[in-house]
């Protein structure tokens, strides 16, 4: 664990993947035992239905997403942190990568099924999850913009958006194993 005396892990969740998911409370509780002393959860939806495959409406989910986040996190004083860390979920990966790049936080970042849209805001130091089945990526195209950003990308196979198969073991095994590697970047 880094030694830090001001930690502030924040996380960003999907549309319909909140904070209260395996994926992102787990991470909330490896970031706590690492230290973090102050854990922001963003909380939001939206009223925009079937997104998925329509460029326009993502754009529109992603400005709603983004200015509503915009406003949630306005009273933070990054400069008060020694170690910042965004955890996110689907289009929250793509809305931490851009509130970072806007606001020049230099922060450390898991990105849990990122969009191909994610790597347009050119994440640093971060790490991502996809699984091959996952039905919102082209997934030869996801792996591009990963390799290109030079964010390592681990691969599960056969699991979906939420990184998860049609089987509850497998689907434990999974979880078990991206909480791990969540655990040896954050405690780097």
């Amino acid at each position: 664990m880094k030694n830090c005396s001001n930690r502030l892990a924040v996380f960003f969740p999907g549309v319909g993947y909140h904070c209260d998911k395996p994926l992102l409370y787990y991470a909330g509780k490896i970031a706590s035992e690492e230290g973090y002393e102050e854990i922001i959860r963003l909380s939001y939806s939206s009223e925009i239905k079937n997104i998925r495959g329509n460029k326009a409406k993502m754009k529109l989910v992603f400005d709603e997403l983004y200015a509503r986040t915009e406003t949630a996190l306005s009273e933070v004083n990054w400069s008060e942190y020694d170690d910042i860390l965004f955890v996110s979920k689907s289009v929250g990966t793509a809305i931490a990568c851009a509130y970072a790049k806007h606001h020049g936080i230099d922060c450390r970042q898991v990105l849990y099924t990122p969009l191909e849209a994610t790597f347009m805001f050119e994440p640093k130091n971060a790490i991502a999850f996809t699984g091959d089945a996952d039905p919102w990526v082209v997934h030869e195209d996801l792996l591009k913009c990963s390799n290109d950003a030079s964010v390592p990308m681990t691969v599960i196979e056969g699991a979906d958006h939420s990184l998860e198969t049609g089987n509850t073991a497998r689907n434990l095994e999974i979880l078990n194993n991206v909480m791990e590697e969540t655990t040896q970047f954050i405690h780097i």
